[in-house]
């Protein structure tokens, strides 16, 4: 990918695709706004076939897991669905794990963060979720790995549980190396803890 190009994110949608939980990350991407650098983002299922949020709301996907190559892409997003917890996502774990071969990221947050156990993609990770009880149904070996963080980025992962949309977002730009942790910190101060005092801080680049 030359360096004159829009990066481009995945992001995974399927049924009941959480919506709350991809949005800060989705528009902090795409605009740009506090980083200077934009991203494409292109939804991607199984099939062509029109999803439906947990909303309500209709997404036609760009692409299919088939035609999905990590070469094309700067981050692979995974986010909460009632599939996961039912033992689903099969097809989306495998191409978490081509990503994560290739070198490209994966952020995954709440009940993906379960089909990323279940993959065994957490067992050598330090990594988070609701809860590690959560995690710990899925009989995975990453229990030792678990932190009781909003947020977690670690070789190419980043987790988050599902109250923590914002501190997804914020990891997975910093994972990126899109701001520093001075402006992270402030995205945060404004967008979760409603701080005055971190406006000026996240404006000023």
């Amino acid at each position: 990918m030359t360096e004159n190009r829009v990066r481009v994110a995945h992001l995974a949608v399927y049924d009941t695709l959480a919506d709350w939980e991809y949005g800060h990350l989705a528009v902090e991407l795409r605009t740009g706004r506090f980083t200077g650098v934009p991203y494409e983002i292109r939804t991607v299922a199984e099939t062509l076939d029109p999803i439906t949020t947990m909303g309500g709301l209709r997404v036609l996907p760009d692409l299919t897991l088939s035609d999905l190559d990590p070469a094309d892409s700067g981050l692979l997003i995974l986010t909460g669905s009632g599939f996961w917890d039912d033992g689903g996502g099969e097809p989306f774990l495998d191409a978490a794990r081509a990503f994560l071969d290739a070198g490209v990221p994966v952020a995954g947050i709440c009940g993906a963060t379960s089909g990323l156990a279940r993959a065994g993609l957490l067992d050598e990770r330090r990594h988070t979720s609701a809860a590690p009880e959560y995690l710990a149904a899925t009989g995975y070996r990453g229990a030792a790995h678990h932190v009781d963080e909003r947020a977690v980025a670690d070789h190419g992962v980043v987790t988050a549980g599902p109250q923590s949309a914002v501190q997804f977002a914020s990891a997975t730009l910093g994972l990126l190396g899109l701001a520093t942790p001075t402006r992270l910190e402030a995205y945060e101060g404004v967008f979760h803890r409603a701080d005055p005092a971190a406006y000026p801080i996240l404006m000023a680049g």
